[in-house]
């Protein structure tokens, strides 16, 4: 994901943004986020939302058509959600996401910018074993408390 500083240099197309708009979304459908989650297998997921049921959502942002067609790891992060979606800017030319390569019989689509976000496609449900989902809830709980607690004790940043 961007940093505030790359929001800067491109405004039109930043991945803070289209986060947040797409948080507000996912708090819309009781699904509750945090960025930048770290899975097994050492890769770090833009957003990670659980659901009242338990249910887990990846959402993987995009704001460049060059980092979009650069990336190849994002199948990795399948095996740790229910549902996946690609987020893009408004106006971002989404077409490639219809290629066959992005699997888009499993992968959602939202369109999002800085306030608010839609989902255009809907993402299908592939429902995790429950020792995967046990273990990437317990990994999401503890991760989220850790920040919660660096917020009162600064000296915590090196274990979140």
């Amino acid at each position: 994901m961007a940093t505030a500083a790359r929001c800067l240099e491109t405004p039109a197309l930043c991945a803070a943004d289209v986060a947040r708009g797409t948080t507000r979304l996912l708090h819309a459908h009781d699904l509750t986020a945090m960025a930048e989650v770290p899975i097994d297998g050492g890769r770090r997921v833009d957003l990670m939302a659980l659901g009242p049921k338990g249910e887990i959502v990846i959402v993987e942002i995009k704001v460049s058509r060059a980092d979009l067609l650069g990336d190849d790891k994002w199948t990795e992060y399948l095996p740790h959600c229910d549902r996946y979606f690609w987020a893009v800017p408004a106006g971002f030319d989404a077409s490639p996401l219809d290629g066959a390569a992005f699997l888009p019989e499993r992968t959602g689509v939202i369109i999002a910018d800085r306030y608010d976000a839609a989902i255009v496609r809907e993402a299908a449900v592939m429902p995790l074993a429950p020792g995967t989902r046990k273990r990437c809830t317990l990994a999401f709980a503890r991760r989220a408390a850790r920040r919660l607690g660096a917020l009162g004790d600064p000296e915590l940043v090196g274990t979140i």
